[in-house]
């Protein structure tokens, strides 16, 4: 596969991986409310407008490191799923922190203790991981396979 292949392959990867961590997002943020919604239109509308939503801000926000770890893996051929799928939850969750996503646990409360994690830092770090796997299924697996010397066959 030509380079120029290669990029055509990333990108559809990580349009599709972005879509992909957006749905999880939705999925995470509207949970706790899932038994309660019944499927009617508007509920529909809601899902897809956070699952788009969280699709913009996962390409948005970690656009410029996500180029940078791509790079990283086509020139180490970094073909392991855990590794695609952990540095994805790592690259959300730092990007959740970073734009203030998550906030700052401040809560007193004599009835419960603060959550050691956040909720939305949990959910940040799921997308993540989703957005590494769906990225490693469609691009990762094959990384850094363009630039192998093909013998010919006789």
């Amino acid at each position: 596969m030509s380079l120029l292949g290669r990029l055509i392959v990333i990108l559809f990867a990580v349009i599709a991986a972005s879509l992909v961590a957006g749905m999880a997002m939705a999925v995470g943020v509207l949970g706790p409310d899932w038994p309660g919604l019944s499927g009617d239109f508007g509920e529909r509308v809601g899902f897809w407008m956070i699952a788009v939503f969280g699709a913009s801000v996962t390409g948005a926000v970690g656009f410029l490191p996500l180029v940078i770890l791509i790079m990283l893996a086509e020139s180490f051929k970094v073909r392991s799923l855990i590794a695609h799928a952990l540095l994805g939850a790592v690259l959300l969750l730092a990007a959740a922190y970073g734009s203030g996503l998550v906030p700052p646990s401040y809560e007193e409360s004599i009835d419960r203790p603060p959550p050691a994690i956040p909720r939305e830092a949990q959910i940040a770090a799921a997308a993540g991981a989703a957005f590494g796997l769906t990225y490693w299924l469609i691009a990762g697996r094959n990384a850094g396979r363009w630039r192998e010397r093909r013998v010919p066959s006789a």
